[in-house]
């Protein structure tokens, strides 16, 4: 028996992906499983992805590529996080394309000309973290349409604010864009594949969905913009089985420091998850778990390896080996727990680490 677990649905994942499928339409649909699929378990998540309807896999660094190849994964992989120190050539054996981010990379690649090479070129539109700067531009182009050995699959860029789907810089980044695109054709690149869409714009924006489309946590079931609803279905819960039920006497502390204190006599229960396990300490006192389709709220300090709640005077019994639903299902979402912590749901769903086991369904 685990005490913490984080259980994700596979069924769910191939849901969602079926969904996301329908809605790229003619575009390619690509699927981004970096930081171990958003911590639900890449090599379990990523066949189940592949086969409904992923066309392509998008991972940020050189490691997550290759395990991708490893678990059997046959459709293209892009990966965008890479440095022109590293042995990039494993990757390059196993068909891997890398994103071409500043003139360094673009060197780098033109320099290893011994086998063919695939790459998509990042532009910088206004994001301002990596990508080709547009003084770059023309230069980059050039050096690339210049070597034989290097097939430039297209242009993508990232976009800054498209999880506000009325914020104009969204626009700005795709004028500035097709700018990039239409200077890259001039110079001898034909980019037959382009991207902007993240889940966001993916989502709210149709008219960009281009070539193909780069989701992440759409495939996860979560909304990336708040008030959608897209008949996504939540991959992952995040749970743990109540270690010790308490009493507590009015004016009693419980945790480190005693910064709760009870104000009648009642009960508190142990939770077997803390800050090693990616509960934050700053969250003490803003969530609550549901057992049993009830809400207990969070008190006192949050530990390193447990955290309290209060049972009131637990008129519904609740006993040590409960199930405590600390986000998904049958509890709070992952969207309405980050919300209490003052975060995204990217981040929550990256949360359960440590000692937290995961569990397939």
């Amino acid at each position: 028996m685990n005490l913490l677990t984080t259980k994700i649905d596979l069924d769910a994942i191939a849901h969602n992906t079926r969904v996301l499928k329908k809605m790229a339409g003619s575009a390619k649909l690509m699927a981004v499983v970096k930081a171990n699929a958003y911590n639900h378990g890449v090599e379990k998540v990523a066949p189940v992805i592949a086969a409904h309807g992923a066309d392509a896999f998008g991972v940020a660094t050189l490691a997550e590529a290759l395990q991708l190849r490893e678990i059997g994964i046959a459709q293209e992989i892009l990966c965008w996080i890479w440095t022109p120190e590293q042995d990039f050539k494993a990757a390059l054996e196993r068909n891997i394309d890398l994103a071409v981010i500043s003139p360094a990379h673009a060197q780098a690649l033109i320099d290893s000309d011994d086998q063919p090479i695939r790459v998509s070129i990042k532009v910088e539109t206004g994001l301002h973290r990596s990508g080709v700067d547009e003084s770059e531009w023309e230069a980059v182009f050039d050096a690339l349409a210049a070597a034989p050995h290097i097939e430039v699959t297209g242009l993508f860029t990232h976009l800054a604010c498209a999880d506000e789907p009325e914020n104009p810089e969204t626009d700005e980044q795709i004028i500035a864009f097709r700018r990039a695109l239409a200077l890259a054709r001039k110079h001898g690149l034909e980019c037959p594949v382009n991207h902007v869409c993240n889940s966001p714009a993916f989502l709210t924006r149709s008219d960009l969905h281009m070539e193909m489309v780069r989701p992440g946590l759409a495939f996860y079931g979560l909304e990336p913009v708040v008030g959608l609803d897209h008949g996504l279905r939540p991959a992952m819960t995040w749970e743990a089985k109540v270690s010790v039920v308490k009493q507590i006497e009015p004016g009693q502390g419980t945790s480190y420091g005693l910064t709760w204190r009870a104000e009648d006599r009642g009960f508190v229960a142990v939770i077997p998850a803390g800050y090693a396990d990616g509960m934050p300490r700053h969250a003490q006192g803003r969530f609550s778990v549901t057992i049993n389709g009830v809400d207990y709220p969070q008190v006192g300090r949050v530990c390193m390896d447990q955290f309290v709640i209060s049972l009131g005077e637990n008129p519904h019994g609740v006993q040590a080996g409960a199930q405590a639903v600390i986000f998904g299902e049958n509890g709070h979402d992952a969207t309405d727990f980050a919300d209490r912590l003052g975060t995204i749901n990217y981040e929550v769903v990256c949360r359960p680490t440590g000692r937290t086991v995961r569990e397939y369904i």
